[in-house]
């Protein structure tokens, strides 16, 4: 068996280099799009982390209602770490739901029961990214003259970023490497066998999922897909308010 020392501060050091580097090369330009980006951020984080809760909570768990996760209070659910690192190395974390499978119900079995806890975090991202496209095409048709003003363009911008933001974290989550939701929602449709050696090999694929963020590799595969959805979501809805 494969024995890897995995610490958490080598992590946490590598991230805080791609933190410094990000501040080094920060603009003004840079600093009012990332305080513009600020209440997406907090609300796609809150309200994917209350999915998680909630999910699992309907599945018969009460796990998150006694940790206090059942709210949509950004502080119930954001990690400060996790928080700081998406803001400027744009990879971080809400706060996890702890959840405890043996109490679903038998309506799933335990292995569907967490895929479908996984998975909601995600869903919750994608529903919120359709949510504020529909806020920010019927801002534009029912006020037309919104963009005329510097308060109704930032709020405009602020909306666009959320549609960004959510896409993106939904896709991210859906990486199949852990500790992303993807990774348990798959494990579902693996067998034992297979599942074991992902568990034997769980902090490589940790380290493998850092080198993939760090090098760039991991945006370059998914922001195409974030560009194909977001686009694709943005003509769907401009076409329903007819524009």
């Amino acid at each position: 068996m494969f024995n890897f020392e995995f610490d958490k501060r080598f992590i946490y050091v590598i991230l805080a280099i791609m933190v410094i580097m990000s501040l080094r090369g920060m603009s003004g330009n840079y600093l009012l799009s990332l305080l513009l980006t600020l209440p997406g951020v907090i609300v796609a984080i809150t309200f994917h982390e209350f999915a998680h809760a909630y999910a699992a909570y309907k599945l018969g768990d009460d796990t998150p209602r006694m940790q206090g996760r059942l709210n949509l209070n950004p502080l119930s659910h954001m990690d400060p770490i996790g928080f700081v690192l998406l803001i400027f190395a744009h990879i971080g974390w809400g706060k996890p739901v702890q959840i405890n499978p043996r109490n679903f119900d038998r309506k799933y079995s335990m292995s569907a029961g967490e895929a479908i806890v996984s998975v909601a975090g995600p869903v919750m991202n994608f529903v919120l990214a359709l949510v504020f496209t529909i806020i920010y095409f019927a801002t534009l048709k029912f006020v037309p003259g919104i963009m005329l003003t510097q308060w109704g363009a930032i709020v405009i911008t602020m909306i666009s970023s959320a549609i960004i933001v959510n896409v993106g974290l939904g896709v991210f989550n859906l990486i199949p490497l852990p500790p992303l939701d993807g990774s348990k929602i798959f494990r579902n449709f693996m067998s034992y066998n297979v599942k074991e050696w992902l568990d034997r090999y769980e902090r490589v694929f940790y380290i493998i999922f850092l080198v993939l963020w760090i090098t760039g590799l991991a945006g370059k595969i998914i922001s195409p897909i974030i560009e194909f959805i977001s686009t694709g979501l943005i003509r769907l809805v401009g076409m329903l308010f007819g524009m």
